[in-house]
């Protein structure tokens, strides 16, 4: 590889991850596991619910905890989706989960704290729950709408609150083009296998964009910059000992 097409490539992975990676890299220097401990908590937390749901006594108490279907009341919907992001999907190697929840979740709460990462991780799974119900009263004709069949379906996991991370992330650390490519992406997943899943991937997407367009017309000179985690203040000095008179 030349000098003139390695150049142009280490100046747009600077510009498009620079920000973003330097503040990661910082974090886990200086702080190490202790720079992300409610992504830990949440790597532990789902993988308890993945193995308390494949016993015979556990799988029914996991569903009423964190099992989210169209068919549920609202109110209850509400008061198990807290719980819904750390309860593996039944069909999918829970694994997946594991190293979403880690990443993307460990990257936003370095980069963001972890209060917003909850908070936007929130607001993108209540966006699909929200759309599962919109789309079943569409119905199957509407090119909005879902089949009669998703009425029923177990919608648990963090793929959505991870999709809406990944999206902020990128908007807040101006990585334009990876933005993108996770926008491609989650339409290329609703073109090729059509599902429930796959729409609320947009739903979340949709959710956070409109939050991001709320922020930077409220405040547009704090959203140009991205957001770096605050250093820890300085130990304070022991105090020194006094002399004896």
């Amino acid at each position: 590889m030349t000098a003139w097409t390695t150049t142009p490539l280490r100046r747009f992975a600077r510009r498009e991850w620079g920000p973003l990676c330097g503040t990661v890299r910082e974090a886990l220097v200086r702080d190490r596991w202790r720079a992300l401990p409610m992504t830990l908590g949440a790597v532990c937390l789902t993988f308890v619910f993945q193995i308390v749901q494949n016993t015979s006594w556990g799988f029914r108490p996991v569903q009423n905890l964190g099992s989210v279907k169209a068919t549920d009341p609202f109110w209850l919907a509400l008061l198990r989706t807290p719980l819904s992001l750390f309860v593996p999907a039944l069909d999918l190697p829970v694994w997946g989960a594991l190293v979403q929840i880690l990443l993307v979740f460990g990257i936003a709460e370095i980069c963001i704290g972890w209060w917003r990462t909850l908070a936007f991780g929130y607001v993108a799974t209540l966006a699909g729950t929200t759309y599962a119900r919109l789309g079943l009263a569409l119905g199957p004709d509407h090119p909005l709408g879902l089949p009669l069949s998703d009425r029923v379906v177990n919608d648990t996991g963090p793929s959505a609150a991870v999709v809406g991370l990944a999206l902020y992330l990128c908007w807040r650390h101006r990585a334009h083009l990876t933005g993108a490519l996770v926008v491609i992406a989650m339409i290329g997943e609703v073109l090729v296998k059509d599902n429930l899943a796959g729409k609320e991937h947009l739903a979340a997407i949709a959710a956070v964009l409109g939050l991001c367009l709320a922020l930077a017309s409220r405040d547009p000179q704090r959203a140009a910059t991205p957001l770096r985690r605050r250093p820890r203040p300085p130990a304070a000095a022991p105090p020194r000992p006094r002399p004896h008179r």
